[in-house]
């Protein structure tokens, strides 16, 4: 009698979830598409990446066991770098944080210095405020102007794209601490 009893409970259940599925709503109304008119934003500010000092805002997180011990490089090939870097209006870093930039880098480059990057740059100041841009490319830093990809966004910028045109400002070539000047034009409803 017990297992028919469990047999008939599990059947019951069985029923109950696959009705509850079928005409569960987990979705809201279908409503027409009204198109959002899309903007156009060019920002301009001061990436400072900086891998020295008592503070640095770029600290090394991995690196693979084949690297050339003799490197010389700041980054050499196949470590990966965890930032938390300051984006200012202007080039000193004393001049005013607009914001900041956390994410990723890993050196990719065997021949050159080359780093693919996954950047959020989150904005603390004025209009966007509370706002972000994510870019994720490649970035060739020993071309002095170089491009990368806006590929999303937060906030104001949500579903945004673009491009970034960076420009090296200055580079410390002893511990690699750099200056980046951003030109950035983000496309966003």
């Amino acid at each position: 009698m017990k297992a028919k009893l469990t047999l008939a409970w599990v059947l019951t259940v069985c029923v109950t979830i696959t009705w509850a599925a079928a005409h569960g709503q987990y979705y809201s109304k279908t409503v027409p598409y009204s198109p959002m008119k899309e903007q156009v934003t060019n920002l301009h500010f001061f990436f400072h990446d900086i891998l020295g000092g008592k503070n640095p805002s770029a600290v090394l997180v991995a690196k693979a066991n084949n690297t050339t011990i003799g490197d010389k490089s700041p980054t050499p090939f196949s470590t990966v770098f965890a930032v938390d870097d300051p984006l200012t209006a202007g080039p000193e870093l004393t001049s005013e944080v607009i914001g900041n930039c956390q994410g990723l880098y890993a050196s990719t480059g065997q021949d050159n210095l080359s780093l693919v990057v996954y950047f959020d740059f989150g904005f603390t100041k004025g209009e966007f405020n509370g706002s972000a841009i994510s870019l994720f490319s490649r970035n060739p830093v020993l071309e002095t102007e170089r491009e990368l990809a806006v590929v999303g966004g937060r906030g104001k910028f949500r579903m945004a794209r673009g491009f970034a045109q960076l420009k090296t400002f200055s580079v410390n070539q002893t511990n690699g601490d750099a200056i980046v000047e951003y030109n950035v034009t983000v496309f966003h409803y």
